[in-house]
């Protein structure tokens, strides 16, 4: 409208119309003489103004222009800086002042005990029980949720004004909202005296509401138990991660933070280890009701809205992990000795349901620095199910980063000599790596300034075990314990002895392909099914990496056409150099795994006795495209290395004719993904189809009476004209099956139940 009514004025009113002044015909008729001595005198103010317009002119547009570039490079090299660049905080340990408590109520309340809870709504039932544990001081921190009149008796409140009034540094980095304002909690019971620090949350129900039964609340003096403790063995050093609910008699059950490609593993111990206690400074508790899961449990395992109440061995031993070995922790069922209180820092950059994992990885990391270990007990709380899903968004940070933050971990070195530095120089690593941002490296050196400013001693640090040479174990050493299998009838599956046989096979496809990488296309919508395939497919093989037309970073998406995606193979044989053998599947085929266990993972397969998928056509009379991909193979085939010709001449006699395959699915051995790498760079940037190049790749690294025939024998069908089509040509007998349509979690748990013929224990995904 505004362009409208500059373009098309509107005629001014009567009234504004100025009236001219009258001209005087002698002004026409008789005009001035233009000498130009006169004229200049008598036009100065006229001269100087039009100067004086066109210097400002002048003068605005080379300011603005100048100013522009200099924005843009300091943009620029502010941007680049950020990214290349990442300070490392400098701190004077010495010159930090002590924060007293000057503003609370409690300035001289002191107490050995506390439980730090969250609150964002008026006190749950579970919290009116925990203010009545004896000996424990209940601490609530509030959030800019949390009702003005929040109020518990017995329990000690810090509202948002409160807790900026104490003159923590880390108050300025905490987002107003969030759980992560426990860190103020952690140092204000730190302040008034805390040896020992229950993280808890608010409908977590302490069983016996007596902590002192389940933890080890003593380490040391009368009160401690004097006691071995059974400890997960080091034997294989490649085992970096456990799941401690199958020690525990829930085998089907994950935590939060345990990286999916491990989900897997169900088998419980051959053998395990002792050692002494008095080391445990982070002690992880079971929940049983609603333990703590992740989404795609929560969301996979879950019928209606009937509410979990999953129950674990309360009579298990509890049990240790040794340095090398992680196991994910949380924040709402966990005890910290003082000697771990710097572990405490909740990350404030990452997502909410991610903040308190990663805090565990990289708390258990530098605890092996000072001699310590994390120990996980039997049940400890109830916390009842309230059927409020949270989304997967809020923990894209576990999913995508947590198995590679646990490589880095185990493989991290320092050679600082406090432990402060080595928690700043981690917290810097972890930040150059992109597991946090900077944010979480500068909320580090606040916290670690604040922990000494209340008066907190920094542990003395002791040798790295990892760094020397491990002890073999004997057989006296070894320390049997066989965990219960308890029923897992939340999952609507009632375990019985079958189950050992199921196991056992999944324990063998493991074994047979746990060496393997599965690369997917999904033509579908990603993100509705990329966790579930890695889910099901990652469970037996070594990896799942899915490519897809779009990137999606945060559920590990990498991006390709899948006309040329066999030109981005060989980056992921060279990402594992060490597998045994590549197999390639679209989303549209089904792999019925237990079906390839006798194929030879040293030959090539491929689908070249499948009619359907595999064919010769001739290019004499045909289309277009048929005579230009002919036309690239015959220049290809030209520049070949006689080995790959003399192959290919073998099968393809003539020029006139071009094999093509579907190449949904095959598979490329360890011995053959050099020949493939090189037939690649034989391609180069010509455009020659994937459907095309696979069959010209294959014909020529080998002779197909060589290839393996597993995939002779698969079910492959014209495309169905209905989505319910498909479900009546599926086999649990076949190797493999197409086609088969996945765009959706609905689909994917019908796929899911009707292979559950040939994998029984699938059927416990849904």
């Amino acid at each position: 409208m505004l362009v409208q009514d500059r373009a098309v004025p509107k005629s001014p009113k009567p009234s504004q119309i100025r009236k001219l002044p009258t001209v005087q015909p002698n002004r026409l008729s008789e005009p001035k003489n233009l000498d130009f001595n006169a004229w200049v005198p008598d036009n100065c103010y006229r001269i100087v103004t039009i100067l004086v317009l066109i210097l400002t002119i002048a003068a605005v547009f080379f300011i603005y222009s100048s100013t522009n570039t200099a924005f843009l490079l300091c943009l620029q090299s502010e941007t680049q800086s950020a990214v290349d660049s990442i300070s490392l905080p400098q701190i004077n340990w010495n010159s930090i002042k002590p924060i007293p408590d000057r503003t609370s109520p409690y300035a001289n309340f002191r107490s050995e005990q506390w439980v730090v809870v969250s609150v964002s709504n008026y006190p749950s039932d579970a919290l009116k029980k925990m203010v009545k544990i004896k000996g424990w001081q209940v601490l609530a921190i509030g959030n800019s949720r949390t009702p003005s009149d929040w109020s518990l008796k017995g329990a000690i409140f810090l509202s948002l004004d409160m807790q900026a009034n104490l003159g923590f540094r880390v108050v300025d980095h905490l987002p107003y909202d969030s759980y992560v304002r426990k860190s103020v909690g952690y140092l204000f019971a730190i302040q008034h005296g805390a040896k020992k620090i229950f993280d808890a949350d608010d409908r977590g129900e302490v069983i016996d509401n007596d902590l002192g039964k389940h933890f080890d609340v003593e380490l040391v003096g009368e009160g401690a138990r004097q006691e071995v403790i059974l400890q997960y063995s080091h034997d294989n050093p490649n085992r970096t991660v456990v799941n401690p609910y199958i020690h525990f008699g829930q085998r089907s059950v994950w935590p939060r933070g345990l990286p999916l490609e491990n989900v897997g593993d169900f088998g419980h111990e051959e053998f395990y280890t002792e050692v002494f206690g008095g080391k445990q400074f982070i002690q992880q508790g079971i929940s049983n009701g609603l333990p703590d899961v992740d989404s795609v449990f929560y969301f996979t395992r879950k019928s209606g809205f009937e509410a979990f109440d999953i129950r674990f061995d309360e009579h298990a031993p509890k049990v240790a992990f040794p340095q090398g070995m992680m196991v994910p922790l949380n924040s709402f069922n966990t005890l910290y000795h003082s000697s771990a209180f710097w572990a405490l820092m909740l990350p404030v950059s990452v997502s909410t349901m991610a903040s308190d994992v990663l805090r565990g990885y990289w708390g258990q990391r530098l605890l092996w620095e000072i001699g310590g270990s994390v120990a996980v007990y039997p049940p400890t709380v109830h916390r009842y199910d309230r059927i409020e899903a949270y989304p997967f968004s809020e923990e894209k940070d576990l999913h995508v980063n947590v198995g590679r933050l646990i490589k880095f971990l185990v493989s991290w070195r320092s050679n600082k000599h406090r432990l402060f530095e080595k928690i700043l120089e981690l917290s810097y690593a972890m930040a150059e790596e992109g597991f946090w941002t900077e944010q979480d490296l500068k909320f580090t050196a606040a916290w670690l300034q604040d922990l000494v400013a209340v008066g907190y001693q920094q542990p003395r640090l002791m040798t790295l075990e990892l760094d020397r040479p491990r002890a073999n174990i004997g057989h006296g050493d070894r320390k049997e314990y066989n965990p219960q299998k308890l029923p897992s009838v939340h999952l609507a599956v009632e375990e019985t002895g079958m189950v050992s046989s199921e196991i056992g096979n999944l324990i063998r496809w493991r074994k047979n392909f746990g060496n393997i990488v599965l690369i997917m296309f999904c033509n579908g919508p990603v993100e509705r099914t990329a966790l579930e395939w890695r889910l099901l497919y990652g469970r037996i093989f070594k990896t799942v990496v899915i490519f897809s037309a779009q990137k999606n970073s945060d559920l590990a998406i990498e991006e390709g056409q899948l006309d040329q995606i066999y030109k981005h193979l060989p980056k992921i044989f060279d990402r594992f150099s060490s597998a045994d053998g590549f197999l390639f599947l679209e989303d549209d085929t089904v792999l019925n795994y237990w079906n390839l266990l006798q194929a030879d993972k040293t030959k090539l397969w491929i689908t070249d006795k499948v009619s359907m998928s595999w064919s010769t056509a001739s290019t004499k009379g045909s289309s277009d495209w048929y005579s230009k991909q002919a036309e690239l193979v015959r220049k290809v085939v030209s520049t070949m290395p006689v080995h790959f010709q003399v192959n290919y001449r073998e099968v393809v006699r003539s020029d006139q004719s071009l094999t093509i395959c579907s190449s949904e699915v095959f598979y490329i051995p360890q011995r053959f993904v050099a020949d493939f790498v090189d037939l690649v760079n034989l391609v180069g940037h010509q455009d020659i189809h994937q459907k095309v190049s696979i069959p010209m790749f294959f014909l020529s690294m080998d002779s197909p009476q060589n290839f393996d025939s597993v995939l002779s024998t698969m079910v492959y069908k014209p495309e169905p004209q209905s989505a319910n089509s498909s479900s009546t040509h599926y086999s649990a007998h076949a190797p493999a099956v197409h086609p088969w349509k996945v765009s959706s979690e609905q689909e994917f748990i019908k796929l899911i139940r009707i292979m559950g013929e040939g994998d029984p224990l699938l059927t416990e995904l849904v």
